[in-house]
């Protein structure tokens, strides 16, 4: 072998053990939320974020670890996400999913404030030069059209503002096809407060909402 072409091949071991090494570097992706994302009323391996965890297993190329981080808080509200956010977001995290704003809704809180708290915490991301998968939630009718159309449009909006990805409904992988609503399969998929999904409705919120969250863990690669 030439000393040129055994020299090439030298940088190109090099080379290929810096990239193979920085591929393996896990990834931590926080899923930043209210009960939802906390498991609320489930066991502790039937609640969004070990199911989302196994699904990811499964379901990811990426290579190298993942984990992620349940940063839900049962009860949280917007409000509540943006006092916490700063103190959430440690250097070891690489990517967000924020999941907040269930809480609001049952309380009627002006769209306005919930908005706002938002955006403290996408600010708070961008900071960071974190990404974020945006997850939004679909205001029921009974709370006015001009309610349901300032809440269910501000997720929309920050996503467009601070480039996030964005996914229009936690319960997304509840929904049919074509988008419309079962509403005996949904019900079979729910506790028995009507609010929190059981264990088969987390299942199927988990591979509604999976792409998305490959998505991110695939941004927060690019930026480690």
């Amino acid at each position: 072998m030439s000393k040129a072409l055994a020299s090439f091949a030298l940088i190109f071991v090099l080379v290929f053990a810096q990239t193979s090494s920085a591929r393996a570097e896990p990834v931590s992706i926080v899923a930043f939320g209210d009960s939802l994302t906390q498991g609320f009323g489930l066991r502790a391996e039937n609640g969004f974020v070990p199911q989302l965890a196994d699904w990811l297993k499964v379901n990811s190329t990426e290579a190298g670890a993942i984990r992620v981080i349940n940063a839900g808080v049962s009860g949280d509200t917007t409000a509540g996400g943006a006092a916490r956010v700063d103190w959430t977001l440690t250097d070891d995290v690489d990517g967000m999913i924020v999941a907040l704003g269930g809480n609001d809704l049952l309380r009627g809180i002006d769209p306005a404030v919930s908005r706002a708290n938002l955006e403290k915490i996408l600010q708070a991301a961008a900071t960071r030069d974190v990404p974020v998968l945006l997850v939004g939630l679909v205001a029921t009718a009974n709370m006015g059209p001009s309610f349901k159309q300032a809440f269910d449009q501000m997720y929309s909006d920050l996503s467009a503002q601070y480039d996030t990805l964005y996914v229009r409904d936690f319960f997304i992988g509840l929904l049919e096809p074509d988008g419309t609503v079962d509403r005996d399969k949904v019900r079979a998929r729910m506790q028995l407060d009507g609010i929190h999904p059981n264990k088969d409705g987390v299942r199927d919120i988990v591979q509604g909402l999976g792409p998305a969250v490959i998505e991110l863990i695939a941004q927060a690669r690019s930026r480690g």
